[in-house]
């Protein structure tokens, strides 16, 4: 019996599809990080004990300040090529996927340098976003609000509660911008 490529190729995309998926269903839910894991620094931000910053929810699902900064910003810079809420879309992958593998220094490094991915089907290109202070001064912010959605750490949808930005931080803000 023969087969077109046609059949060929559709036999192969589905089988990859399929092994993805079970690849993919196979991988245990990372842990989200108990309390007694985080530090949290004089001006509201927190982070792990390596350094790297992490969201805190509270058990009301109160968010902190950084984290809803993040969704505001992620809304306004990242979401039309990347889908709101990180969910990805048919130009630009799902932020909550890869954050499941990537870790801070890579998304920094993706981020502020770009990448390009050369697949089969298809390219994609990632621009350097190094020198866009509306990304760049929030980007712990937009790596906590997706790191906090990867996890399952907060619903989908617009925030309920926020711990109110302080002073300092908005200080912070209005230096990193040159204001």
């Amino acid at each position: 019996m023969r087969f077109g490529t046609g059949f060929l190729s559709a036999a192969i995309v589905t089988a990859a599809f399929f092994f993805q998926a079970s690849a993919q269903a196979a991988d245990p839910a990372p842990a989200v990080a108990p309390a007694a894991e985080k530090t949290v620094s004089p001006d509201g931000k927190w982070s792990l004990k390596d350094g790297t910053p992490i969201y805190n929810i509270q058990a009301d699902g109160t968010m902190d300040w950084f984290t809803y900064s993040g969704f505001r910003r992620y809304h306004s810079e990242c979401h039309v090529c990347h889908g709101p809420e990180a969910q990805g879309s048919t130009y630009a992958p799902a932020l909550v996927d890869s954050l499941k593998t990537l870790d801070y220094a890579k998304f920094v490094g993706v981020v502020a340098s770009g990448q390009q991915n050369v697949r089969f089907q298809n390219n994609s290109i990632m621009p350097a976003l190094g020198d866009n202070k509306n990304v760049m001064c929030y980007l712990d912010d937009i790596y906590v609000y997706i790191k906090a959605m990867s996890d399952g750490a907060i619903p989908r949808g617009r925030p309920g509660s926020r711990v109110d930005k302080t002073a300092a931080q908005g200080k912070n803000e209005n230096d990193c911008l040159g204001g």
